[in-house]
């Protein structure tokens, strides 16, 4: 008798880049619908040097947050996702490369849902998308409302920043 695999329950993606001193460096969490955390990776950091910086001019920032970081991040995620959800602009190209959409929350900390008297209104987020797939918004937006209002899509972020800072504090010990 062959046992077929259990499928893969699908979760949200949330991916952000950080800019520092010692170059580019980003963290990918998936977590269940209850934001509860089914993995996380970080990458080691991307610095581009000024032959990069010519020859990819005003594209370099995205090819990095995109191309090397974010791609490189998700194709070693097992766990699959509905959406990924970004406060990096740059990541949006990734969708590009992507089956699902990649969705940017404002990093300027309107990251709430309007309020609004009307309950399906008031859990509407100010979410952006790739200009190439328009209707990555209201598709993010639709299974929104399936899921419970009182997931705050902006404090994954607050955790793999956190959990980034610690990785770093550890890496610095480990070398001592």
């Amino acid at each position: 008798m062959t046992q077929t695999p259990a499928p893969r329950t699908q979760g949200l993606g949330f991916l952000t880049i950080l800019h520092e001193d010692n170059g580019y460096m980003g963290g990918y969490l998936v977590t269940n619908f209850w934001s509860r955390p089914v993995e996380f990776r970080l990458s080691t950091a991307v610095q581009p040097n000024r032959i990069h910086q010519i020859l990819y001019g005003g594209t370099l920032q995205s090819y990095i947050c995109a191309d090397l970081i974010g791609k490189t991040l998700i194709e070693k995620t097992t766990a699959a996702v509905q959406a990924i959800f970004t406060d990096c602009e740059s990541v949006l190209d990734l969708r590009l490369q992507l089956d699902v959409p990649v969705v940017c929350l404002p990093s300027d900390g309107s990251t709430a849902p309007a309020s609004s008297s009307d309950p399906a209104a008031s859990r509407k987020w100010p979410l952006r998308c790739h200009s190439r797939f328009p209707g990555d918004v209201a598709a993010v937006q639709a299974m929104l409302d399936g899921v419970d209002g009182s997931l705050d899509l902006a404090e994954p972020f607050v955790r793999i920043r956190e959990a980034m800072s610690e990785a770093r504090k550890l890496g610095a010990m480990s070398r001592n």
